[in-house]
C-alpha cells in the first residue's frame, strides 16, 4: 500500500497572513487542494493522511469533496511541536492500517505544484532502497563560516544537493528511525530524510523539480499565482482562530 502523508500543520508566519498559507485561496481554491487533487488522481497513491490542526479539519473535509475525487482520504493526524513530530504522529496513525512494507510519501501542503511525474519517479526509484529523496544541485558557490562573519572554508558544490519534497520511505523502518530520536533529538530535525540518514537507511536520490517550490513568503505566493494564471489577488478563506500547536 502507498500512502501520502500531507503536512498541513504550519502557521505560515513568514507570509504575514491572517491564516496559514496552505489555506489561502488562489484561483478560487485553497492552496492545499492543489497537491491533494494531484495525489488523489495518481494511480500509485492508495490513501491520503493529513496532519492538520483540529480547528481546520472540518474546513478541509469540505474541500475534499472537490480535492479528493477518488475518495482516498483516510484520516487526520495532529500536528506536532515541529515538522518532524507531525510526521511521527502521521506515521503512527498510518501504521494502524498499513504494514511495515507500505510506502509513505511525505509532502507539504504548501508545495501545491506537485507533478504526476515527480510522484511516479519516487515510486519507481524506491525499488531496492529504503527511501527516495528528490534533490536539486547547488548552482551557487557554497561556503562555511564558523562565526557567521568571515569565510571558514569552501565546499565542493558538485557534492552538495538541496533536498525537496515529496520524500518516500518504507513505513516500518522509517517509523522506528523516528521513534529512536524521541524525546529530544527529534526536535532538532529539519528535513524528513535526516532520521533516515541517522539510522543508516539506504536513501536513493532522484532529480528534483524546481517548479515544485514551497510557498513560504509573499514572493512565493505571487510566483504561484502567476503559475496558475491567477490575476494576482488571493481570496482568503474566512478567518479561523488558529490554536497554538502542541
Amino acid at each position: 500500500m502507498n500512502i501520502a502523508l500531507v503536512l498541513s500543520g504550519g502557521t505560515g508566519t513568514r507570509l504575514a497572513s491572517d491564516i496559514p498559507k496552505q489555506y489561502i485561496k488562489a484561483k478560487g481554491r485553497p492552496v492545499i487542494s492543489y497537491c491533494l487533487r494531484r495525489l488523489s488522481t495518481h494511480p500509485g497513491i492508495h490513501k491520503i493522511q493529513i496532519a492538520a490542526a483540529p480547528a481546520w479539519q472540518d474546513q478541509i473535509r469540505e474541500w475534499l469533496a472537490d480535492s479528493d475525487p477518488n475518495k482516498k482520504f483516510q484520516g487526520f493526524s495532529l500536528p506536532g511541536e515541529n515538522r518532524q513530530l507531525s510526521i511521527l504522529h502521521g506515521l503512527e496513525d498510518i501504521r494502524r492500517y498499513a504494514g511495515d512494507d507500505s510506502l509513505v510519501l511525505i509532502h507539504d501542503a504548501a508545495r501545491p505544484l506537485l507533478s504526476k511525474e515527480q510522484i511516479s519517479s519516487c515510486l519507481e526509484a524506491v525499488s531496492g532502497h529504503d527511501g527516495v529523496i528528490p534533490v536539486l544541485p547547488m548552482k551557487d558557490t557554497v561556503y562555511t563560516s564558523t562565526n557567521g562573519k568571515t569565510i571558514t572554508s569552501l565546499l565542493d558544490r558538485s557534492q552538495i544537493f538541496a533536498g525537496q519534497a515529496p520524500e518516500l520511505f518504507r513505513l516500518g523502518i522509517y517509523l522506528e528511525a523516528n521513534r529512536r530520536l524521541l524525546p529530544d533529538q527529534i526536535l532538532r530535525i529539519n528535513g524528513s530524510t535526516e532520521p533516515a540518514v541517522l539510522a543508516g537507511m539506504d536513501i536513493a536520490m532522484i532529480p528534483g523539480d524546481e517548479g515544485n517550490f514551497k510557498i513560504t513568503t509573499k514572493t512565493d505566493l505571487e510566483r504561484f499565482l502567476e503559475k496558475i494564471g491567477d490575476p494576482g489577488t488571493s481570496d482568503q478563506c474566512p478567518a479561523v482562530s488558529y490554536p497554538e500547536q502542541r
